[in-house]
């Protein structure tokens, strides 16, 4: 089954007395543990897409089904249930929290979802951060450490949970070359390790070049779907 699916799905915002159509009938799907790219000029619909994908907005028309649930029938505080369980978020600004060290800007997402006891967030934190290469900078701050650290740190801090997806918009805009490889290898082997999905919105020719499927979006359409596994176009 497929992890998302997406059948002629549009999403219209109302600016001031005029409507704009952000998403036009879209219809796509992704499996589980895949590396995807949505790639386009900017204000083609990349971040609106994975904005809906991830619940923080619904789509005007058409379905979208992510882990086996239709997102846009779920309530707010059900979404935000639905979003800690099954989908993490990677940033293109880092996003982590200036004043909680890189071990709480981790345990965070647990905090915020019930079910984790002490032990067990422990447990997950030092895993993750062993992971990533970041355990002995876990009582630093956000304000300490380099931009690739915090990349680093937020995509140990979006897989804590062990989402079924990781949303990533322009995860390595703020990166130089060298640490920008080095996060999208590190997202590759959390792909392979947990058979987690990445979802990529970018302009970035290293992600695009390193991903298995790539999607090209134009004025809110899809106009080519790539897939790298098997040649298709």
């Amino acid at each position: 089954m497929s992890l998302v699916y997406a059948k002629d799905i549009a999403k219209t915002y109302q600016a001031g007395e005029v409507q704009v159509r952000a998403i036009k009938g879209l219809s796509f799907e992704i499996e589980p543990a895949s590396f995807v790219s949505f790639v386009g000029p900017s204000g083609s619909g990349k971040t609106t897409l994975l904005n809906l994908i991830g619940c923080l907005d619904r789509p005007t028309s058409g379905h979208l089904t992510v882990a086996g649930t239709e997102v846009a029938s779920l309530g707010r505080s059900d979404g935000a249930r639905f979003r800690g369980k099954n989908i993490g978020f990677v940033f293109q600004d880092f996003n982590l929290i200036p004043v909680l060290t890189v071990y709480e800007n981790v345990e965070y997402p647990l905090l915020m979802t019930a079910g984790y006891n002490a032990r067990e967030r422990r447990e997950r934190i030092e895993t993750l951060l062993e992971a990533v290469g970041m355990t002995d900078q876990l009582k630093k701050y956000p304000g300490q450490i380099s931009g690739g650290q915090k990349q680093r740190v937020a995509v140990a801090r979006a897989l804590v949970g062990s989402p079924k997806v990781v949303l990533a918009d322009e995860p390595t805009a703020n990166l130089d070359h060298d640490t920008a490889f080095m996060v999208i290898n590190l997202m590759k082997s959390m792909k392979a390790e947990r058979e987690t999905a990445f979802i990529f919105s970018t302009h970035d020719p290293k992600i695009v070049g390193e991903a298995e499927i790539v999607y090209t979006l134009e004025d809110g359409l899809l106009v080519s779907r790539e897939d790298r596994r098997t040649g298709d176009e």
